[in-house]
C-alpha cells in the first residue's frame, strides 16, 4: 500500500471511535461512541477522515484510493497503548516467582541474590545488541494483541554508561519494529549495590552525569522515580523530579506500591502520571482526583506479587482520570498480557468496558503526554486493532484470548492473523 494513496478500510460492524469520552472520571457503556457499518479513511499514515463506510467510499472516487474489506461483522478500537513497562532486559526471575509463591517476602528474595540486582547484573552483562533483539521480540509479543504504542524504561543498568547502554538499545529496537517504543530514563530505579553511594549523591549524578547526556542525544524525554521505602524518599525524589523537568525532561512516578507517598509527590511535581498506587487510601485518591496526574493501575504486579489491585473504582468515582498499564517486567509483572489483565482488572474493580477501554487508548496516551493517537478521529495516527466478533463486548469477555485478526499501524497492516507480522 503505497505511503501517497488514499486507504479505505471496512465496513466494521462497529467502530468504536473513543472520541468525546472524559479524560477524568466514570465513564457508562452507553457513552461509548459506536460507529454501526463504518469505515476509516486513511493518508500518509493518518486518519483523513471517519464515518458510514458506504457514505466514504461514494465520497471518496480518487484513482489513488485502495479499498480495504474488512471480513463482515469486524469491531475496530484505536491501537492499544501500554503506557508502563520495562521490556528492555537480560535473564529471567523464574526463581524469584517460585519462591514468593512459596511464602518468601520481597526483602528475603533481594537478601537471597534475586530481585532487582539481580536483573541489573544480567542486563549489564549483555551487550547491545542482546538488549535490542529481547527488546524487538517483546514488543512484536505486544503488538499481536493490538498494543500499537509501547512505554520502555530504562532502570537496570544503574550507572550512566550502563543506563545510557539501554537507552540506545530502547532507540535501535524502536527503528527496527513496527511499535512505537516511548523510551523513560529510570536510572532512579534503586540504589546500585556494587558501591557505597548515598541516595542524594546517586540522584545527583543522574541529573549532572546522566540526563544531560540522554537530552543531547535525544534518547528519551521522560524521567521516572520509585518513591519507596528501600529505594528514593518523599523529599529526595520531589527535589529530583523538579530539578530534571527544569531540564526539560516530563516525569512519571512509581508511586504508593507498597506504602503511601508517591503519589504526593507526583501531584507536587506536577508529573503526568502516578503508577502503581496499590495501597493508595481516601486521602491519596482525593489528591489525585484533585489533580492532573492520571493514575495509572497495573494488575500484572498484583497478579506476580499476589496482593491487592489499584482501587480504580474508587479512583475513577472520585473523579481521577485511570490509564492501565502491563508493567511487563522480569520480576513481578513478567506476564505481559495487557488486556488480559485489564479484563481482570474490570473485574474485580468493577469497571465498565468504557473505562477499561479508556484505560489503554486516549487516556494511556495522555499519561504519556502524545496527542496524536487513543482516539479515531481525524488528523491522529492511523492505528486500529480489529477483532472478528460483531460485539464488542467480547474481546474483553475472553480475558485476553481472543486475538486481533488484524492490527493497523499509521495506515498499514502489520499484523495480519493468518499471515503473521509483515
Amino acid at each position: 500500500m503505497g505511503a501517497s494513496k488514499y486507504i479505505l478500510y471496512g465496513p466494521f460492524e462497529q467502530l468504536v471511535t473513543m472520541q468525546g469520552l472524559p479524560m477524568k472520571g466514570a465513564i457508562s457503556d452507553e457513552e461509548l461512541p459506536c460507529l454501526r457499518a463504518g469505515g476509516v479513511l486513511v493518508k500518509d499514515g493518518r486518519i483523513h477522515s471517519v464515518g458510514e463506510f458506504s457514505a466514504l467510499k461514494a465520497s471518496n472516487k480518487a484513482q489513488d484510493t485502495e479499498y480495504c474489506t474488512i471480513p463482515e461483522g469486524s469491531v475496530a478500537l484505536p491501537g492499544f497503548i501500554d503506557a508502563h513497562t520495562h521490556i528492555c532486559f537480560a535473564g529471567s526471575r523464574a526463581r524469584d516467582y517460585a519462591a514468593r509463591n512459596a511464602g518468601k517476602s520481597y526483602l528475603e528474595i533481594a537478601q537471597a541474590g534475586g530481585g532487582i540486582w539481580d536483573t541489573v547484573q544480567k542486563t549489564r552483562a549483555a551487550s547491545k545488541e542482546e538488549l535490542v533483539q529481547n527488546t524487538i521480540s517483546r514488543a512484536k509479543a505486544h503488538l499481536i494483541t493490538g498494543t500499537t504504542t509501547l512505554e520502555v524504561k530504562s532502570g537496570y543498568g544503574l550507572k550512566p554508561e550502563e543506563e545510557i547502554k539501554m537507552l540506545e538499545a530502547i532507540a535501535a529496537a524502536n527503528a527496527q519494529t513496527h511499535t512505537d517504543l516511548i523510551p523513560t530514563c529510570l536510572a532512579a530505579h534503586t540504589l546500585p549495590k556494587d558501591r557505597e553511594i548515598k541516595e542524594e549523591e546517586y540522584l545527583r549524578e543522574i541529573l549532572t552525569k546522566l540526563l544531560p547526556v540522554v537530552k543531547e542525544k535525544q534518547l528519551a524525554k521522560r524521567v521516572d522515580i520509585f518513591v519507596e521505602d528501600g529505594a528514593f524518599s518523599e523529599t529526595m525524589a520531589l527535589e529530583f523530579l523538579q530539578e530534571a523537568m527544569q531540564l526539560g525532561f516530563k516525569a512519571t512516578v512509581h508511586a504508593d506500591q507498597f506504602t503511601t507517598g508517591g503519589s504526593r509527590v507526583a501531584v507536587e511535581a506536577g508529573a503526568l502520571s502516578a503508577d502503581h498506587l496499590e495501597v493508595s487510601g481516601d486521602s491519596e485518591i482525593q489528591l489525585l482526583a484533585n489533580s492532573e496526574v492520571m493514575a495509572i493501575a497495573l494488575p500484572g504486579a498484583s497478579l506476580g506479587l499476589g496482593c491487592g489491585f489499584t482501587p480504580a473504582r474508587k479512583l475513577l468515582d472520585a473523579g481521577a482520570g485511570l490509564a492501565i498499564a502491563s508493567d511487563h517486567n522480569p520480576g513481578s509483572a513478567p506476564m505481559g498480557q495487557l488486556v488480559t489483565q485489564a479484563a481482570i482488572l474490570g473485574t474485580f474493580e468493577k469497571l465498565t468496558q468504557a473505562e477499561v477501554f479508556a484505560g489503554i487508548t486516549y487516556r494511556a496516551a495522555h499519561a504519556l503526554d502524545l496527542k496524536d493517537r487513543g482516539v479515531l478521529a481525524p488528523g491522529m495516527l492511523a492505528d486500529l486493532c480489529v477483532y472478528e466478533v460483531s460485539d464488542i463486548c467480547e474481546i474483553l469477555y475472553h480475558q485476553g484470548n481472543l486475538k486481533p485478526s488484524f492490527v493497523i499501524k499509521k495506515g498499514e497492516i502489520v499484523y495480519d492473523q493468518s499471515k503473521g507480522i509483515s
